[in-house]
């Protein structure tokens, strides 16, 4: 095999490993723990892939020695990590603390390994001019197995909170400064004058020794805040770290106006005729390259600061994940992206008229993809409304993700090149011009912005019905400003001279999202807390009703009435009321409904047939419950609930748009024993205010339990010291409403010295208010107490046509929660009679009672009440679960239990 070719295969895993960062950022919110993957595919797996490859080519060219063990050993390492990172990625999904540990030493073996192998060369390769940058890699490679084993201290999750936020620091600022910057800033020392043609002058040389001793006083500096808890010295050291990349920064701005004039005259030549097309150096690896420096620096600036300003090393762990967008895509992709178009067509080869002709593909619509991505990543970090955060964030991914489709077509016009050999001339391109490019970048940016308020009519604030009722208009401007707080608008009734424009400053004075919709259509688009927007209604003729019209926010009480004053309401009454004199009135007025409750949107309950199965594809929830590890003292669980709002079917053929609390509905079950510490971190991914209340922890609710806005994040902390099955739930108002549509889970504390079983089930009952096809709740179903499914685990009769498993004579635990939010539930096993039962923390019966023959038929449970039971199945066969409120069961809640032999 040639060098040409393995570099080919190896750069080929770097691909594969982009385009599954890719196809995770395009399925995020149907994967579980999703922003952690997607971060560590593309970091952990293809940054770091490519940091083993090319920081070991440019090892060897720049100290004149091969590394010892040759292609083959680097052959090794590189699937060495790749397994490794495939088993830390594995582990932290399903999880499993084993895989975690056997794949994080891997990976800092493999690193650890690396730096050994470059410092060997270093000691023993020729002197030369470049060979101190080599020193970068050995740095690298020694800090990335301390940052790797704090990763592995915080998967175990057994400390308390500041131990964990100083961890979770360290853990960041090492992997991602000292592994993946460290190895950047080195390389960009031999790789930008190589892209800008440009020399390296001894001060260059000079300049990157001094900055490499920078950034590892900056690295030290913050290792000894986060060892002394003092956190006002991380963003002296985030400052620090700054100053070293601003050092290679300057370098290089100096080596690109030494390059300058060339790059001129090769511009200048674009305009003199001439028999054959002018070689145009390329555009896109050195402005990405700038760009992501700049991305570099201003990302760890901004961490500094995030510390500092937080009130306690775990909030300031939470805060530093809203980093991760800038970091990781503005820094790490991008450098990645740019670093492959320069060097791809170096490993293609082929000769100077082939590597021109990749190059200049690698390098098509350079311009645009630039804006697209700098620019769209300005526009997410921007506080902006959320539907254009998500056409935003598409937008940037598609513009890097054109890099793979590029790749591969140069690839293949390589190989074309072989087999048929390019002329001299034939691989020369003219570039476009910069300005038409530059306007196609901002103006499919500014596309985005408007695709995204269109995706949003509330964001639009647009009035799309007439309001004046054919009053003529006075040409004056009534303003009036209400107040949107504690589930009411205040004033609730406003008047306005008949005739006026008016104009309604809403203020968002409640810690809950609101918006105000006047039955015409104007609207003031969501708010966040203390936003503040103008509902322009136009000329009002008539009374007209408005609302808040998130969903059960209206039936909660948040309606506003709009009163037309003065003699012309009279007038404007009896025109109406006279069909000759309009007859179009009439029309008008009836199709003034309000949007939430619109009769002619039917409800996905039409659609229900209880008797079906689901498709054969189908897979019910796990409903099995894993026993604890042996009981070695209190443990901390640290968990990552975010909140994402995902269609997910309910029953056969029906889907609703639920609010789930990772992904699920019922969310994860917590399990743990008395003494346990559960520190839980919310993110609301959703597009409302949400929030979480644990029945499991006793503590005051003021801030724990409050309401976070999207893109907000939240730690909860209590301490198990109850046993029982115990409910969390979204507790923003209307409560009743997010807990129906599908903000609700369980925590399991085992009580001491509770027996094994030989195996043991969750089952959490709960209800369902069905809207449209892929639509949320039905809020006034809720209030009136109507459900159309009550389910277990989600969805409708799944254990009937997806039985759970038992063996006969087997001893079997069934943990129940009712979640409500408005039923009771009555759990029966048929044909099965329990000798156990444990209800709100207590035994009312055990091992047969007092009489010792004693059994029960039943677990009554009202809304939020838990326990489990016990039984043997005493034969093999098929054995149903139910709630014994038969009207309910019908409406879904039904399991069966296939016992064998």
């Amino acid at each position: 095999m040639t060098r040409a070719t393995w570099h080919l295969r190896a750069n080929s895993l770097v691909l594969a490993w982009l385009a599954g960062a890719v196809a995770l950022t395009i399925a995020h919110r149907w994967i579980p723990a999703a922003q952690w993957l997607m971060v560590h595919v593309l970091l952990l797996g293809a940054v770091s892939t490519a940091i083993l490859l090319w920081s070991q080519h440019f090892a060897d060219t720049l100290l004149r020695r091969p590394a010892p063990g040759g292609p083959r050993g680097l052959t090794v390492r590189i699937g060495a990590h790749t397994a490794g990172a495939l088993l830390v990625v594995a582990g932290l999904t399903v999880p499993n603390l084993g895989l975690v540990v056997a794949g994080a030493v891997l990976v800092a073996a493999v690193a650890g390994t690396q730096a050994v192998v470059i410092g060997r060369q270093l000691r023993g390769g020729f002197p030369t001019r470049f060979a101190p940058l080599a020193r970068w890699y050995v740095v690298a490679g020694a800090l990335l197995p301390v940052g790797v084993a704090c990763g592995v201290v915080l998967a175990r999750g057994t400390m308390g909170d500041e131990l964990h936020g100083r961890l979770y620091v360290a853990h960041v600022v090492i992997t991602l400064v000292g592994w993946v910057a460290t190895t950047v800033l080195g390389t960009l020392q031999v790789l930008w004058p190589t892209v800008q043609h440009a020399r390296i002058e001894p001060s260059d040389e000079a300049a990157g020794r001094r900055s490499l001793l920078v950034v590892l006083a900056g690295l030290g500096v913050i290792v000894v805040a986060v060892a002394t808890g003092l956190r006002a010295l991380v963003p002296v050291g985030c400052v620090v770290i700054a100053g070293g990349a601003a050092l290679v920064g300057a370098s290089m701005w100096r080596q690109r106006r030494a390059a300058a004039p060339v790059v001129a005259a090769n511009a200048a030549r674009d305009f003199v005729p001439r028999t054959a097309p002018v070689h145009v150096p390329p555009v896109y690896a050195p402005a990405a390259l700038a760009a992501s420096l700049t991305w570099f620096v201003g990302s760890v600036l901004a961490f500094g600061a995030v510390v500092a300003a937080a009130p306690g090393w775990d909030v300031a762990a939470d805060r530093v994940r809203g980093l991760v967008a800038p970091f990781a895509v503005g820094f790490a992709a991008q450098v990645l992206v740019a670093s492959l178009c320069h060097l791809l067509p170096v490993v293609l080869g082929g000769g100077p008229a082939v590597s021109r002709r990749t190059a200049a593909e690698l390098d098509r619509g350079a311009v645009v993809r630039l804006v697209l991505v700098n620019g769209g990543l300005l526009l997410f970090c921007a506080p902006v409304p959320s539907t254009v955060r998500v056409v935003v964030s598409l937008v940037v991914l598609g513009a890097l993700a054109a890099f793979l489709v590029l790749a591969v077509r140069a690839v293949l016009i390589a190989g074309r090149a072989r087999r048929t050999p390019v002329p001299a001339d034939a691989s020369s391109t003219r570039r476009p011009a910069t300005s038409g490019a530059l306007a196609v970048g901002v103006g499919a940016l500014a596309l985005a912005v408007v695709l995204g308020v269109v995706a949003d009519p509330a964001a639009a604030g647009l009035a799309t019905a007439d309001a004046s009722d054919g009053v003529v208009a006075t040409g004056r401007t009534t303003t009036v400003d209400v107040q949107a707080q504690d589930m009411r608008f205040s004033p609730a009734r406003i008047e306005v001279p008949a005739g006026d424009r008016l104009v309604i400053r809403v203020t968002n004075a409640d810690t809950d999202v609101h918006d105000l919709v006047v039955e015409t259509g104007a609207t003031s688009g969501r708010l966040a807390p203390d936003e503040v927007a103008e509902v322009d209604v136009g000329v009002v003729g008539a009374d007209l009703d408005a609302w808040c019209s998130v969903a059960g926010h209206r039936l909660m009480g948040m309606t506003l009435q709009i009163v037309a004053t003065g003699d012309a309401v009279e007038a404007a009454a009896a025109t109406s009321a006279d069909p000759s004199a309009d007859p179009t009135a009439a029309d008008e007025h009836a199709h003034h409904m309000d949007p939430t409750t619109d009769a002619s949107t039917p409800s996905a309950a039409q659609d229900l047939d209880l008797m079906a199965e689901p498709d054969a594809s189908f897979v019910a929830r796990d409903a099995a419950l894993d026993p604890l590890p042996a009981d070695d003292g209190p443990v901390t669980h640290r968990i990552t609930l975010t909140v994402q709002e995902v269609v997910r079917e309910v029953a056969p053929g029906v889907t609703q748009r639920l609010w789930t609390f990772g992904g699920q509905a019922p969310g994860p079950v917590l399990h743990g024993r008395v003494g346990d510490t559960f520190v839980v971190t919310l993110v609301n991914d959703g597009s409302i205010g949400h929030s979480i209340d644990f029945h499991a922890g006793a503590l005051a609710p003021d801030d724990v339990m409050r309401t976070i806005a999207p893109g907000e994040t939240l730690t909860y902390r209590f301490t198990a010291t109850r046993s029982g099955i115990w409910m969390y739930h979204c507790s923003t108002m209307p409560m009743s409403v997010h807990i129906a549509n599908g903000m609700l889970g369980a925590v399991v504390i085992e009580p001491d010295g509770l027996p094994e079983v030989d195996r043991q089930f969750v089952v959490v009952q709960h209800e369902l208010y069905l809207g449209a096809q892929g639509g949320e709740v039905d809020a006034a179903k809720v209030a009136g107490e109507v459900p159309d499914l009550v389910v277990f685990n989600g969805y409708a009769n799944q254990y009937r046509d997806r039985p759970l498993t038992a063996v006969a004579g087997e001893r079997v635990r069934f943990w129940v929660l009712d979640a409500g939010p408005n039923r009771p539930s009555a759990f029966h096993v048929v044909g099965g009679q329990f000798d156990t039962v444990f209800r709100e923390g207590d035994y009312t019966l055990r091992d047969g009672g007092s009489t010792g023959s004693g059994g029960s038929q039943v677990l009554a449970l009202q809304p939020a009440e838990g326990g489990f039971v016990e039984l043997t199945f005493p034969a093999a066969g098929t054995y149903s679960f139910v709630t014994h409120v038969m009207s309910d069961a019908e409406k879904g809640g039904v399991g069966r239990v296939l016992v064998a032999p």
